[in-house]
């Protein structure tokens, strides 16, 4: 059986990138599924609480929300007004938090979050601490363990660099008893190939949670930009990508522009955002555009993303194409 040796080493593989096991890694479609099996496997109670952020991406927010239907309440972190910190944290959970949930880099404005400080707030509470983690997954390094991560999910493109409609969920070995299986396929049981025993147990891993055939093509290829990014070394990608961070704040700010993103040791990270003053930056954003230069532009400011393969020069001409206007 070829196909189900190959998953998993990629399961493997991919367990190896953030300090897992195999056994704790399974394949969905996108960010949001990893979010949904933990938010829906877990045993709520009305009057539980969920900590997250109000700035959080609608992947990381809309599983948990959804639960309001069935009593749960949501406290949220006031952001942008105050962030994720373990002050804070301590401040909003009760003995009624059942789970603490953020994302480790904000899409809006690339805050990194202490995850660590936060997991030990929450664990020393009797909360989950459960991770979004597109936004910095493939920029900087991550050992789920050290970190104290009880569930982390991420969508294989952005910053890993594959391929869209393929994701991981990795959940801890101690947490898989306790969540359970809401979305049934044929392949959460323990022998996939005997396909009439409807009553046999679930698989005895992680892949209880892929439910049915998964996207093998989108797999391959988060393999292979594992591959390329461990190669390079995330370690040496991150300093990296916070220094061609730091030029474009630095030449942003000569140019008088409006910096939303917070920076500053252990909270900056590969996003920033900005505004110019009196111009549209969705204008701005389409200028940009047309000078082959690719940034991700609202009404509220322009977002720039730069990874490990782009140069100090590229950030230059961002810079220069910004004053040009």
């Amino acid at each position: 059986m070829p196909v189900e040796s190959n998953l998993g080493r990629i399961r493997e593989r991919t367990g190896r990138f953030i300090g897992a096991s195999g056994d704790e890694i399974a394949f969905l479609r996108n960010t949001g599924d990893g979010a949904n099996v933990v938010a829906r496997g877990l045993d709520w109670q009305a009057g539980d609480e969920i900590v997250l952020s109000a700035n959080e991406f609608g992947a990381n927010a809309y599983p948990w929300i959804a639960l309001r239907e069935s009593g749960v309440v949501m406290r949220f972190v006031r952001t942008p007004r105050e962030r994720m910190t373990p002050g804070v944290l301590r401040g909003l959970m009760s003995a009624r938090t059942r789970v603490v949930t953020v994302s480790w880099v904000s899409f809006s404005d690339g805050y990194r979050h202490d995850l660590a400080a936060l997991a030990e707030v929450a664990h020393a509470r009797g909360a989950l601490f459960c991770v979004d983690a597109i936004q910095g997954l493939g920029a900087f390094p991550l050992d789920v363990k050290s970190a104290g991560i009880d569930a982390l999910y991420a969508g294989g493109a952005k910053w890993l660099l594959a391929l869209p409609g393929v994701s991981f969920l990795y959940v801890d070995a101690a947490l898989q008893d306790r969540l359970a299986v809401r979305w049934r396929g044929w392949k959460d049981v323990a022998n996939i190939w005997d396909f009439l025993a409807y009553d046999q147990p679930f698989a005895p891993n992680a892949s209880r949670y892929e439910g049915g055939t998964q996207n093998f093509l989108g797999m391959a290829a988060l393999e292979s930009s594992m591959d390329v990014l461990e190669e390079a070394g995330v370690d040496r990608i991150a300093p990296y990508v916070l220094a061609l961070t730091d030029h474009l704040v630095e030449g942003l700010r000569r140019l008088g522009a409006e910096i939303d993103s917070e920076r500053g040791s252990g909270i900056s990270s590969g996003i920033v955002t900005f505004r110019l003053p009196g111009v549209d930056p969705v204008e701005l954003g389409q200028r940009l555009g047309r000078a082959q230069i690719v940034t991700t532009y609202r009404p509220t400011g322009i977002r720039v993303s730069p990874h490990g393969h782009n140069t100090l020069a590229e950030i230059d001409a961002i810079l220069d194409a910004v004053s040009a206007g």
